[in-house]
Parts: structure tokens; sequence; C-alpha cells
């Protein structure tokens, strides 16, 4: 139902998970920055910690505030509360954690051991112990009732940032500053594994709901899944060497291609983590990636003013098609996968013989460059935004101009067609995102929420909802037919410049300048199911996600 963020400008807000609607804005760290936040099981309560070395907690419905904990003399950096709701934990600079009665706010125990600042806390399931990382470089087991120190897991080198608990209660993990992730018992304190791989510190990790998987995020820009027996690294999430323009995602959702600004296409198999195939050829910027329908070619765009033919399984380039004398900056094949079409800087659109590359038609009437093309399901029109500010519609076997779409006020970035052909989406410099009727050209709904450019848009395939891309760094989700908003999806840490929706709808793709193609799982997205915050783990949830 609920999502909750704690920030630097000192408030804690709530947000509803379906629509996205900001329901609270709770208010009382004063001029204390907002470290960390946990949401009770129930979802009746949040609590807080801040700089200011002060606990809050807060009514989820009302916004209310029900108790200012006191007692830490440091900023708190992580909070937690137990799985019954009955007890808040938090740690602190002041090298200390402490256990809350969540119901009258009274401190019940204060644990004393660690030597240097608390970062991360967590509590087992059954509530019995607790468990803490710290600057001093060790990881604290504590009984949750007497407040005793139960063990000291010694191993890391550095710092520990974070800390978690498996569901069955058997095993820590904790991630450092040394680079390494470990696994300890939790009975013996014995340390069972060392999961080494990433190359700088390693800032969050969580254990899946299943107890097989480990996941750990670093400060080399990967996210990394491990088996959580064997410790053997399974997956790593890696981010192109330049800026990502571009992503695809194939009809059966094996794979995903991402084209970017390191001049390279990269094709990732269905485990979403595995090494990438490296596709080279072009010798500037990718600019537009697309997937054949049957999933064995893929088409580029680029820079160098070439369109690229590329074999999906092996990467060897199949055709080089030449003719535009300026960037190729969209590309889109036809649903027989029997034309290519390109739009280019040099203001026209080009439609090609996906067999032999032989060029079949060049579209003219745009005054200005062409930034996005697509191709009706049935193959008969083609559609195509421009930096003239209009929306034009094709004929494909006369190459006639048959409409105009006007309304944008600024450069038109992306263009899509409903799967069935009765609807237009484009996406602007102005921030809005336009749906039109296909046959009239009429404006059918005008999508404002963002606030910057709209790079790019998609369509689910049942027609239900439209997806954008924009220079706000934010991947919206709108109702197709209404218009609303239904979710503002965070994560990119700089222009989003492409979106793609997976064809079950269950999944979209976006690629960002942020050097970074991301995941989201849109059962996640539109559900706040069994919510838990875990240590002061950043950006935790990443269920289907490959993050920088």
């Amino acid at each position: 139902m609920w999502i909750v963020s704690g920030t630097y400008d000192e408030t804690v807000r709530v947000w509803d998970a379906s629509t996205g609607a900001e329901l609270n804005v709770l208010k009382s760290h004063t001029w204390h920055l907002v470290k960390s936040i946990a949401i009770s099981r129930d979802g009746m309560q949040i609590v807080s910690g801040s700089y200011g070395g002060t606990v809050c907690v807060w009514d989820v419905s009302t916004g209310a505030e029900l108790n200012v904990l006191k007692g830490h003399t440091d900023l708190v950096n992580s909070v937690t509360i137990s799985r019954d709701g009955m007890r808040i934990v938090s740690g602190s600079g002041d090298k200390t954690v402490r256990v809350w009665d969540a119901s009258t706010g009274a401190e019940l125990n204060v644990l004393k051991g660690h030597t240097d600042s608390v970062n991360s806390v967590s509590i087992s399931r059954d509530g019995m112990r607790i468990v803490s990382g710290s600057d001093d470089k060790t990881v604290r087991v504590w009984d949750v009732s007497t407040g005793a120190e139960l063990n000291m897991l010694k191993g890391h080198t550095d710092l520990v940032n974070s800390v978690t608990i498996s569901r069955d209660g058997m095993r820590i993990v904790s991630g450092s500053d040394d680079m390494t992730v470990r696994v300890w018992d939790v009975s013996t304190g014995a340390e069972l594994n060392v999961l080494k791989g990433h190359t700088y510190l390693v800032k969050s990790v969580a254990i899946s709901r299943d107890g097989t998987r480990i996941v750990s995020g670093s400060y080399d820009l990967t996210v990394r899944v491990w088996d959580a027996s064997t410790g053997a690294e399974l997956v790593v999430l890696k981010s192109h060497t330049g800026l990502v323009n571009s992503v695809a995602i194939s009809r059966d959702g094996m794979r995903i291609v991402s084209g970017s600004d390191g001049k390279t296409l990269r094709v990732w198999g269905a485990s979403m983590g595995a090494e990438p195939n490296v596709l080279k050829g072009h010798t500037y910027a990718v600019a537009s990636v697309a997937i054949s329908r049957d999933g064995m070619r893929v088409v580029s765009g680029s820079d160098d003013k070439t369109v690229r033919i590329w074999d999906a399984s092996t990467g060897a380039e199949l055709n080089v098609l030449k003719g535009h004398t300026h960037s190729v900056k969209s590309v889109a094949i036809s649903r027989d996968d029997m034309h290519i079409v390109s739009g280019s800087y040099d203001g026209t659109v080009r439609v090609w013989d996906a067999s032999t590359g032989a060029e079949l038609i060049v579209l003219k009437g745009h005054v200005d460059s062409v930034k996005s093309v697509a191709i009706s399901r049935d193959g008969m029109r083609i559609v195509s935004g421009s930096h003239d500010n209009t929306v034009r519609v094709w004929g494909v076997s006369t190459g006639a101009e048959l409409n105009v779409l006007k309304g944008h006020t600024d450069w038109v970035r992306s263009v899509m067609i409903s799967r069935d052909d009765m609807r237009i989406m484009s996406g602007s410099y102005d921030k809005t995102v336009r749906v039109w009727d296909a046959s009239t050209g009429a404006v059918l709904n005008v999508l404002k929420g963002h606030t910057d450019w709209v790079n790019s848009v998609a369509i689910s395939r049942d027609g239900m909802w439209i997806v954008s891309g924009s220079r706000d760094k934010t991947v919206r989700i709108w109702d197709a037919s209404t218009g609303a908003e239904l979710n503002v999806l965070k994560g990119h840490t700089a222009l989003v410049n492409s979106v793609v929706i997976s064809r079950d709808g269950m999944r979209v793709v976006s690629g960002s300048n942020d050097e970074s193609v991301m995941v989201w799982d849109l059962s996640v997205a539109f559900s706040t199911d069994d919510m838990s915050t875990v240590g002061d783990s950043e950006e935790l949830d990443v269920p289907t996600g490959h993050t920088r």
C-alpha cells in the first residue's frame, strides 16, 4: 500500500505505491537530515533516525508523530522494527545499539561494545537476536531480551556498512569497505564464506526470501548476485563504459540489447546478468537499437551515419546500410521483419530491405532533424518525430505523407504506435507525452508530470500502460486510457534516454546517461507486500534489476 522515503531535506514522505501520489510529509527532525527509515510489518507505523540523534515514530495513516525517542548522543545511522512490532532497534555514531519499546518509547536497553560508529542494525525474524555492523570492522550479535553480547564476528579488515539476517535466522551477511561480502553462522559466529569480486566498497547487502541468493551493491558500479550456500558469484550486473542511449527487449524476453556512447551494443541473456555479447563495428555512438520479431537480428543506428544489422546469437555484423548524411537517431523493424526504418539528423526517414540492405524509399517532409521512427503493426504506416516539433505519418508503399500532427511546443524526441494501430504516442522536450488518434490525427490526451524533457515512450502490448523516460531521471507509468500517472520509478542518477516494456507487460527496461540499464519488475512496482528495511541499505530492492 505505501512506500516510505527518508531524505536529506529533513522529511519523511509517505507515497501511495499504486498511484505514486504523495500522501504525507512527516516533519520533525528539525534541521537534522533523515538517515534511515523502517516501516512496521502491519504498515501502521514508520520509524526514522536522523543526524540529530533522535528516533521518531509516526502514524502512517494520519502522519501524526507518536513518539520521539531520545538517548543517542550522535547521529542515528540505522533503524529497524521487530516482526511483531513490539521493539525498535537503532544504531548510532555514539557507538551504541539501543532497544526501545515501540508502544511507549521507553528505552529498554543500551547495547555497548562497539568501539566506533554503528552503521547498520538488523533483527532476526523471531525477534531473539540483533545484529550490528560498525566502523570498528566487527559484526556483533546481541540477545534482545538481556542485551548481552553473544558473539563478536571478526574478519573484515575495514568498516562494516551493512548487515542482514536470513529469514531462517541461521546466517548473517555483511558488506564492508574491504570490498568483501561475508557470510557467518549465527549460532557459532563462524565465518562460512568470504565473497570476493567487488573492486570497491560494498555498501549494501540483502538475502533473497528463500535464502538461496545474496545480493550486494558496491561503489564499483556493479550489483552482484551470489549463491548463498557455495559463495559462487552467479551474476555481475555491469554498466556500459559510455552513456546508454537505447535499449530493446526481444519478443520472447530472452534478450536485452543496449547501445551506448561507447560505440558498442551489448546483448544480455535471459539470466539478466551473464557477461553480455559486445557488438563492435560502429565508429561513433550507438543512438538506437531494435530487435527483430524472431529475435534473430539486431538493428542499430549510429552517429557514424550508418544502420547496421547483427546476428543476435553470434554478434556477427551482417550488413551496413549507408545513405544517411548525418547521425542516425532511431531505427525500427516491421512486424514481418522485412523492412527496416531509420530516422536521421539529415531530416529524412529511410526504408530499407532487411534482407538485402537495399534502400527502398526516402521520406522527405520534416524541416529539421528526425529523432524517432516507428512502424505500424500492419506494416502500412510509418510515424516519425522531429525537431520541427511535429509528428508525421507516412504510407510505406507510396512514401506519401498522410498526416502532420501538431501540438508539441518543442522537439519531438520519441514516437510509438499501439499494437492495434489506433493510437500514436509521442514524447517531447516540452515535458509532455501526447496520445493521438492514428486515423484522424486528433489529440486524445496530454500526459503531464515530467519536469524535464521526455526522451522515450513505450506502450504495453495490451494497450493499458504507457511508459516514459525523461531527463528528470525518472521512468513514469501512465494509464493509457485516462492519462493518469500511475507510478514514478526512481533510481537512475542521470537522464533516462530509452524505455521499453517486455512482451508480458511485467518488466520495464530503461537506459540512462548514468551508464546503466535498469530492469524494473512491475509486479513489485505496484505492490508492497512483505516490505522491510534492512540496515541502512541503499537502493536495496533489485529483484530483477541490473543497475550500474
